[in-house]
């Protein structure tokens, strides 16, 4: 798996050290490293949801925020249905959950896909056309991408493409350590 994945780095711009490391003995999991590096500043963007709106990740400073990149395929619906868990259960306290179409899909393609999901989404659905999020946290190789980023917007936390270990409850711990100031970075 790792030398899969330094493969696809190679051929895609990054270096080696794009890849961390193997999580767990069954189901590895790649933790890649680019411009998305836990303790780094989270790349900022604007961009439109499916229902109309202008969000701006820089509007969420001093929420918690978790971040969900995808494309369409079967991986996103279930971490996007994931999402929809960790936004039902943190209701009422200082945070965000947003998903990304960072694919560049159409609108009409998006909504389509949404309707398909087991559950309702009801957290902000955004749309990016120009693929800023695919570029600014190197996602595009390995979907879906989940990250949560601290009341100062730093990347505390990140999984990228085993659903296992980025699961609604795990990614509620995450969001609780830091609600409880757990984040010293």
């Amino acid at each position: 798996m790792i030398a899969r994945a330094r493969s696809l780095f190679r051929k895609g711009g990054r270096n080696e050290k794009a890849v961390l490391g193997v999580r767990g003995v069954d189901r590895p999991n790649v933790v890649c490293l680019g411009l998305f590096q836990v303790g780094e500043k989270a790349p900022s963007f604007t961009l439109a949801a499916i229902t109309g709106e202008t969000v701006s990740l820089e509007s969420y400073k001093g929420k918690v925020v978790v971040l969900g990149l995808f494309h369409i395929c079967d991986p996103c619906m279930m971490q996007g249905s994931a999402l929809q868990k960790v936004y039902e259960l943190t209701q009422g306290k200082n945070v965000a959950v947003l998903g990304v179409n960072s694919s560049g899909n159409a609108k009409r393609e998006v909504g389509e896909f949404l309707s398909g999901f087991p559950v309702k989404i009801t957290y902000p659905y955004l749309l990016d056309p120009a693929k800023v999020t695919d570029k600014l946290y190197g996602g595009g190789k390995f979907i879906p991408n989940v990250y949560v980023i601290d009341q100062h917007g730093v990347i505390s936390w990140q999984r990228v493409g085993n659903m296992d270990l980025a699961g609604a409850d795990v990614i509620v711990v995450e969001v609780e350590k830091l609600l409880a100031g757990g984040n010293k970075m």
